[in-house]
C-alpha cells in the first residue's frame, strides 16, 4: 500500500510541476514605440505611416501627431529592426527621440494612455 502511495505522490508532485512550467508564447506581437520630434501635420504623419508600411517585417503603423509617437507592429514571427525603422524615419526629415520594443499589438498601444516626454 505505501509503494502505490508514494507512486502516486511521485505522479501528483511531477504533474505539478510541468504545470508550473512556463509555456514559450508562440503568438507574442512584437512591437515598437517610436517617438519622433518634428512631425507637424498630417502629411507627416502619412509619409512616415508609408514610409515604415513599406517594410517587409512591418504589419501596421500608427502615427499620433499630438503625443509625437509612432507605433509599428511586425508581421507575425517576422522581428523589428530597430536599425532600419530609425534610419527610414530619420531619412524623412525627423529625429528619433527614442525606441521601445514592446509586445503588445498597436491596437493595445493606442488604448494605453501615454505620458509625453
Amino acid at each position: 500500500m505505501k509503494t502505490y502511495l508514494i507512486a502516486a505522490c511521485m505522479a501528483l508532485m511531477s504533474m505539478m510541476s510541468f504545470a508550473a512550467k512556463p509555456v514559450a508564447d508562440t503568438t507574442a506581437v512584437s512591437s515598437a514605440r517610436v517617438t519622433v520630434n518634428g512631425m507637424v501635420c498630417a502629411f507627416c504623419a502619412q509619409g512616415i505611416e508609408k514610409r515604415l508600411s513599406s517594410m517587409p517585417a512591418t504589419q501596421t503603423v500608427w502615427v499620433d501627431l499630438k503625443k509625437r509617437v509612432v507605433l509599428v507592429q511586425a508581421k507575425a514571427g517576422k522581428p523589428l529592426d530597430q536599425k532600419a525603422i530609425t534610419e527610414e524615419i530619420v531619412e524623412a526629415g525627423y529625429d528619433v527621440v527614442s525606441f521601445e520594443l514592446v509586445a503588445q499589438t498597436v491596437d493595445a498601444l493606442k488604448a494605453t494612455p501615454q505620458v509625453t516626454p
